[in-house]
C-alpha cells in the first residue's frame, strides 16, 4: 500500500449517522483443531466492534459442546451505517465445562473485517488467525441479512415423530437446521434449533424469523470515478496545484477520493472500480478527452480497489497535459449508457454511483442538465465533490435541493439523483464527515428508484424449510 494512500486512509474517523438499518449476522466455523486426542473443542464466538481504536464486546454466541465445525444458532443484531467504516472482530474461544468463562478459555483464533464487507458479499469466509498466523485449517463464515424498518416476522414451530434410534442402547439427539435456497442454487442457514437429547419425538422451541430473511436477492452498487484534469487545477509540479503530488502527503483530490471511496468500496461486489478523467490532452495524439480511462486501458478501465484508483491517478498525471474545458456531460452520459443497459435486463439488480471530483465552473451546463434529467430515469446516482475554492454555483443548481432541476427544454428530473458537497467546507473536519454528507442521500435514492419501478428483492416461490441431521 502506498504511503499516500495510507496517509489519507489514516485520517478517516467515526461519526454518528442517521442513515441506519439493522443487520442480522450468523456465524459458523470449520476445521477447528481438536483440544486433544480424546475430546473436541467447545467453541464460542465473541463479536467485538472497534471504536476510537479500541475493541469492545458487542455480543457472543452460545457454547456448542464437542464440535470442530459449529453452526451457531445465536443471531447478532447490529446497527449498520451505510456511510461509515465499521470494523468487526470475531474471536473463537474454547470454553470447556469446567472453566469460568473467557478468562480461563483457550483462544482459538480471530478474524477481522468491516461490516460493509459482510453486507456487500452477504456471505464472507476467512481463515482464523492466531498471533498473526493462520490457526491451522480453521475458518469462519459470517452471513448477513439486511432488515428493513418495517420487516414482517413469522413464528415457526417444528416437531418430529418416530425418529430412528441411534443404536440399541440410546435414542437420537435431534436438532433441525432451516435453510434458504438462494437464486444461484446455494444454501444459506436461516436458523438452527436447540438439540433435544435422547428423544424420538422432539418438539423444538418456536422462533420468529423475518420474511426478509426468507427472501434472496439484493441490489448491487457499482462505483465509477471521474476526475477533473482541467488546467484550472494548476500545474501538478507546482505545490500550489490541487493535483500536486507530494511524496508523503495526499493532495485535495486524493483526500476526497479516499474519504468517499473507502466507504463506497465495501458495497461493490468485485471491488473493481472504473476510473475516468476529463478535460486533459492525452497520449498518443494529445487530443482533449472528457471520458478517458485513467489507466489508459479503454477496454478495461477498472482499478483494483480505491488503492488501485489512487495508483492509476498518480501514474496518469505525468503522462497527460491538463487542459479544458470542464465538460461533465460526456462522463454522465457514459455511465448512463451502462445504467440504461442494466435497466433493460430482466433482473435490473445493479445500481451505478458516479463520483465526480472537480474544481471548477461547468462549461457545458445545458448538456449536463439534459444528461442528469435523462439519468434520473435510470438506476444511478451522481455524487459531485467540489475541490478547491472556485465558484460552485452551477453544482448547487445541479444538486436540486433549492428547486427542481430541469433540462433546457423544461423537462423536470424524475427524482433527485445529484448530491454536491464542497470539499472546502470540511477542511477542519474529519474526512469521514465528508463521506457522511456525500453519501447520506444515496440509500434513499436507491430505494426510490426500485420502488418507482416496482422492483423488489427476489423471494423464493417455493421454500424448502427443513433438513434433519443427527449430531
Amino acid at each position: 500500500m502506498s504511503n499516500i494512500y495510507e496517509s489519507a486512509e489514516a485520517t478517516l474517523g467515526f461519526i454518528s449517522s442517521p442513515c441506519l438499518t439493522k443487520v442480522e449476522l450468523r456465524v459458523a466455523c470449520r476445521g477447528i483443531s481438536d483440544r486433544d486426542a480424546l475430546s473436541k473443542p467447545d467453541p464460542c464466538v465473541v463479536l467485538k466492534m472497534q471504536s476510537h481504536g479500541q475493541w469492545f464486546e458487542v455480543d457472543r454466541t452460545e457454547v456448542i459442546r464437542s464440535s470442530s465445525g459449529p453452526v451457531f444458532s445465536k443471531i447478532f443484531l447490529v446497527d449498520y451505517y451505510f456511510e461509515e467504516v465499521q470494523r468487526l472482530r470475531f474471536e473463537l474461544h474454547d470454553i470447556s465445562s469446567g472453566n469460568n468463562g473467557l478468562r480461563d478459555a483457550d483462544f482459538l483464533g480471530a478474524m477481522e473485517c468491516t461490516l460493509g464487507q459482510i453486507v456487500s458479499q452477504r456471505k464472507l469466509t476467512k481463515a482464523l488467525l492466531k498471533q498473526g498466523n493462520t490457526a491451522g485449517k480453521s475458518s469462519i463464515t459470517v452471513t448477513a441479512e439486511e432488515l428493513s424498518g418495517n420487516d414482517d416476522y413469522v413464528e415457526l414451530s417444528f416437531s418430529a415423530r418416530k425418529l430412528d434410534d441411534k443404536d440399541f442402547f440410546s435414542k437420537s439427539d435431534p436438532f433441525l437446521e432451516i435453510f434458504r435456497i438462494n437464486d444461484d442454487g446455494t444454501e444459506s442457514l436461516v436458523h438452527r434449533t436447540e438439540t433435544v437429547m435422547n428423544n424420538l419425538s422432539p418438539v423444538w422451541k418456536s422462533f420468529k424469523v423475518s420474511l426478509n430473511t426468507l427472501c434472496s436477492g439484493d441490489h448491487d452498487r457499482e462505483l465509477k470515478v471521474a476526475i477533473d484534469f482541467t488546467a484550472s487545477n494548476g500545474d501538478p509540479r507546482n505545490s500550489c496545484s490541487l493535483h500536486y503530488i507530494h511524496p508523503y502527503q495526499p493532495n485535495e483530490y486524493l483526500k476526497a477520493l479516499v474519504a468517499v471511496g473507502e466507504i463506497c468500496q465495501d458495497y461493490d461486489s468485485d471491488k473493481m472500480f472504473p476510473a475516468f478523467g476529463f478535460g486533459a490532452l492525452i497520449p498518443p495524439d494529445f487530443k482533449v478527452s472528457h471520458d478517458f480511462a485513467v489507466n489508459f486501458d479503454e477496454d478495461n478501465p477498472e482499478c483494483a480497489g480505491i488503492q488501485g484508483v489512487v495508483e492509476a491517478y498518480q501514474n496518469c498525471l505525468p503522462k497527460i497535459q491538463l487542459y479544458g474545458p470542464t465538460n461533465i456531460a460526456p462522463i454522465i452520459q457514459k455511465v448512463a449508457s451502462s445504467a440504461s443497459e442494466e435497466m433493460h435486463t430482466k433482473e435490473a439488480m445493479e445500481y451505478f454511483i458516479l463520483l465526480i471530483l472537480t474544481d471548477g465552473v461547468i462549461t457545458d451546463m445545458a448538456d449536463t442538465r439534459e444528461a442528469i434529467v435523462h439519468a434520473s430515469h435510470l438506476p444511478m446516482s451522481v455524487i459531485i465533490v467540489g475541490v478547491g475554492n472556485a465558484d460552485f454555483t452551477d453544482m448547487q443548481i445541479l444538486d436540486g435541493d433549492d428547486g427542481i432541476l430541469r433540462s433546457p427544454k423544461g423537462e423536470p428530473v424524475l427524482r433527485d439523483i445529484v448530491q454536491f458537497v464542497p470539499f472546502k467546507d470540511f477542511k477542519h473536519a474529519s474526512p469521514a464527515a465528508l463521506a457522511k454528507s456525500v453519501l447520506a442521500e444515496v440509500p434513499n435514492q436507491v430505494v426510490d428508484y426500485y420502488n418507482a419501478k416496482g422492483i423488489k428483492p427476489k423471494c423464493m416461490s417455493d421454500y424448502e424449510s427443513t433438513r434433519t441431521f443427527s449430531p
